[in-house]
């Protein structure tokens, strides 16, 4: 069983920076695929960035464009999301999601999910 923990969201201004964390905790985290996904009212679930345990890193270029940053911290079983320039289109709510096997931007692909944490950005 794995647990995630994320922490970061708030409300900020356009242009502004923001870092959320994604603490897990579990047998072997340290081994899961780690993604970020994001969700808007009304709107579907969207893949946001991936990572593996070995660093390997997928961004979706679509809307971040140079934006966004994934990375983890290991020793410490965290996953991060740095986002700079954030721009209103970017408010919603950000999930943490983990599982064993995949390495998918599906949200279908990831067992384990954090309960999420809201960033709104102000014009």
């Amino acid at each position: 069983q794995v647990q995630l923990v994320e922490s970061g969201g708030g409300l900020v201004q356009a242009g502004d920076s923001l870092t959320l964390s994604c603490a897990a905790s579990g047998r072997a985290v340290d081994t899961y695929t780690m993604a970020w996904f994001r969700q808007s009212p009304g709107k579907e679930r969207q893949f946001v960035a991936r990572i593996r345990w070995s660093d390997s890193t997928t961004i979706n270029t679509d809307f971040v464009k140079g934006r966004f940053t994934i990375s983890r911290d290991n020793a410490k079983n965290t996953v991060y999301l740095q986002m700079t320039s954030l721009k209103p289109e970017d408010t919603a709510v950000y999930y943490c999601a983990a599982d064993r096997l995949s390495w998918s931007s599906s949200d279908l692909s990831y067992e384990y999910w954090g309960q999420g944490t809201q960033v709104t950005v102000s014009p």
